[in-house]
């Protein structure tokens, strides 16, 4: 028989491995993991100061099991402080037709706050307080800035749990989604730092502490599915709330819904557009009346910008367009018709 053959070990020591990484990554990964821990704590210390646990108080319209003793039905969002003086950025549907709105601070600061202004259509609401000394106060930054991917950090009150943390990153920018008014709020930002009811109002910062977003809806069912008011949006709001205690917008007066032009309309017009906004009904005496628009008439511009439905002529409806001269382009039946208009501001 052959001489049987010798298998001799290396003893050299190996560097230090976990699950085939080498000592080296371990450490690598864990500076990332202290840097990533590092911003989220930095952030949240610098924020949650000034974030708010709002509740409020509303009468209840029937006598459902929502309502508590006395028919009141309660409520709770969150909110952020943006001036020292007591003005505090939060959602419209926290509260909107609110009876009573209390305010409370981490600092364990309590205020009853008044309605500044609120608009359904962003989903945005500005209340104040008055406070013997000045607040914490977050920074709007802006949004155009941010990027898909960066860090995402939300401060909220869900579920009445107050000043919790999640964070996650930025999923997806220019979403678009329709507030409670109907209307669509553009240039959304997605996120998937967890939110819960009670998320509402709170802020959605990066990295620096800056808010780059309005928290304000989430998908039920849905996983990492969220979604906010983008800041820039915020700070044109929080300005029109200021000035005015509303959001101006212009008015037409017609209800109409998205219509599907045929192709040998839009060939013969040279329409941008396959579809447009068909006239459902006109209301009696307002600009669309007066300019002589009549059920049926489907408009395709505003101004020479091409309306595709519903939603483009609402963003084209704006404060700027307020009691001056327009030009509204309608199809009745094969004719195409350009028609003065003067549009007039929402009551």
């Amino acid at each position: 028989m052959g001489a049987i053959p010798r298998f001799v070990l290396d003893e050299t020591p190996l560097p230090e491995t976990r699950a085939g990484v080498s000592g080296a990554a371990l450490s690598a990964d864990a500076e990332l993991l202290d840097a990533y821990s590092a911003a989220v704590v930095g952030a949240a210390e610098r924020v949650s100061p000034a974030v708010a646990n709002i509740e409020v108080l509303r009468e209840a319209k029937g006598r459902g099991r929502e309502a508590g003793a006395g028919g009141v039905l309660r409520g709770n969002g969150s909110g952020f402080a943006f001036t020292p003086d007591g003005l505090i950025l939060t959602n419209s549907h926290v509260v909107h037709g609110a009876s009573r709105v209390r305010v409370t601070f981490p600092e364990g600061m309590t205020f009853d706050a008044d309605l500044v202004g609120d608009d359904p259509g962003t989903d945005l609401a500005v209340v104040r307080v008055s406070s013997p000394r000045d607040l914490p106060i977050v920074s709007l930054g802006s949004s155009k800035n941010i990027r898909v991917g960066q860090l995402a950090i939300a401060i909220g009150n869900p579920y009445g749990f107050q000043y919790t943390v999640t964070a996650g990153v930025v999923s997806a920018l220019g979403r678009s989604l329709r507030s409670e008014s109907g209307r669509l709020i553009h240039d959304v930002i997605q996120t998937d730092a967890a939110l819960n009811p009670g998320n509402s109002g709170g802020p959605l910062v990066n990295s620096r502490g800056e808010v780059i977003g309005v928290n304000t809806a989430i998908i039920p069912m849905a996983q990492g599915i969220c979604f906010a008011t983008a800041s820039d949006t915020a700070k044109w709001v929080v300005e029109q709330l200021l000035r005015y205690g509303r959001v101006r917008r212009a008015y037409i007066g017609v209800a109409g819904a998205n219509a599907a032009l045929s192709r040998r309309t839009v060939r013969f017009h040279q329409l941008e557009r396959e579809q447009g906004m068909r006239a459902e009904s006109v209301e009696k005496g307002s600009p669309a009346d007066l300019a002589g628009i009549t059920s049926g008439d489907v408009i395709v511009a505003y101004d020479g910008a091409a309306v595709g439905g519903v939603d483009d002529l609402h963003r084209l409806l704006d404060a700027e367009r307020i009691d001056r001269e327009s030009v509204v382009t309608i199809v009745r039946r094969t004719l195409k018709l350009d028609l003065p208009i003067r549009a007039i501001e929402v009551a």
